[in-house]
């Protein structure tokens, strides 16, 4: 999602002002990195997790609270994920309102077209790979309950909510099911986010979608529809296996991102980086710093997977 909603910067700011008065505790250093130097990150807040080991590794501003643009999508595919007796395979007809969202919005879309029939395990590719904001208010307003479809997405953030509660995500607010925030009421901080993506990472469907770096999926009708993963530490940095991308004026460039070696997987946070690709940097930093520097992914040499024209980018 790279929209940023102007006219709430001073609100959004003041909330968020009032988490920065709370200090990273410190965190404990990876066994295998014990004299290895700590990552220098140029985002705002970060975060490891050894999610294998559920072990805190290392952070940056762990419990600051900073907007999260569309890595909110991580807890909208939770949220689903977690739906009793699930039907993965249950079709949604996309409505105009949810391509009438993304034009308004001007936000990051996965194109789906208004009468097209899709699975609900097709809308978390498409919300995931492209950052599709119409597929997350299409899920939103499937999981959700009321007589409206703003009802009905409301409900769905009020679930959300009450998730991030119940992960004990006590620095963490939605007030969006895709980090488009009309009031700058959509938070966290890269331990929570990290929290919040180990419980994701425990669905299986989750796991196969966002280690993706491209998918082709077809409507009922037989249309074709092609998404590409925007995460480009995919494919460019040995093991990685997710999560998501995030830009908006507020939140930056914001990236969660997941690799496995040795059967042991990491999660790692990033939030308000200084610039799309220095997210990238970072992670790999981040990465080398848990599983050493013997890859060929060194930070300041990375090759990032390049996207297609036309593309999605978050």
């Amino acid at each position: 999602m790279r929209l940023g909603i102007t006219r709430t910067h001073r609100l959004g700011a003041a909330l968020l002002a009032s988490g920065a008065l709370v200090v990273a505790a410190p965190v404990a250093a990876p066994a295998q990195a014990a004299t290895a130097k700590a990552p220098s990150v140029t985002a705002s807040g970060a975060f490891l997790l050894d999610s294998t080991a559920n072990k805190s590794l290392w952070g940056k501003a762990a419990d600051t609270r900073r907007q999260m643009a569309s890595t909110t999508k991580v807890m909208t595919a939770t949220v689903v994920l977690g739906t009793p007796h699930l039907d993965l395979n249950k079709k949604i007809t996309i409505k105009q309102a949810y391509r009438d969202y993304v034009v308004r919005n001007g936000a990051s879309t996965a194109d789906l077209k208004t009468g097209d029939k899709v699975t609900v395990k097709q809308l978390l590719y498409a919300m995931m790979l492209p950052s599709g904001c119409d597929a997350a208010m299409a899920l939103a307003d499937t999981y959700g309950t009321g007589s409206t479809v703003s009802a009905r997405t409301k409900s769905f953030i009020t679930k959300m909510n009450s998730t991030a509660k119940a992960l004990k995500m006590n620095n963490t607010k939605y007030d969006s099911f895709d980090g488009i925030s009309s009031a700058g009421s959509n938070w966290t901080t890269p331990r929570n986010a990290a929290v919040l993506t180990r419980k994701a990472m425990s669905y299986s469907t989750f796991r196969d979608v966002v280690k993706s770096t491209k998918t082709v999926q077809k409507a009922t009708n037989g249309r074709t529809y092609t998404w590409y993963n925007t995460n480009k530490l995919l494919g460019s940095y040995n093991g990685t296996v997710g999560v998501k991308t995030g830009t908006g004026t507020s939140a930056g460039p914001c990236l969660i991102f997941a690799a496995t070696r040795n059967g042991r997987t990491i999660v790692g946070v990033l939030l308000h980086s200084s610039s799309g690709d220095n997210r990238y940097t970072d992670a790999t930093k981040m990465l080398n710093y848990v599983f050493g520097t013997s890859s060929k992914s060194a930070a300041g040499t990375l090759k990032l997977r390049t996207l297609p024209a036309g593309a999605q980018r978050d």
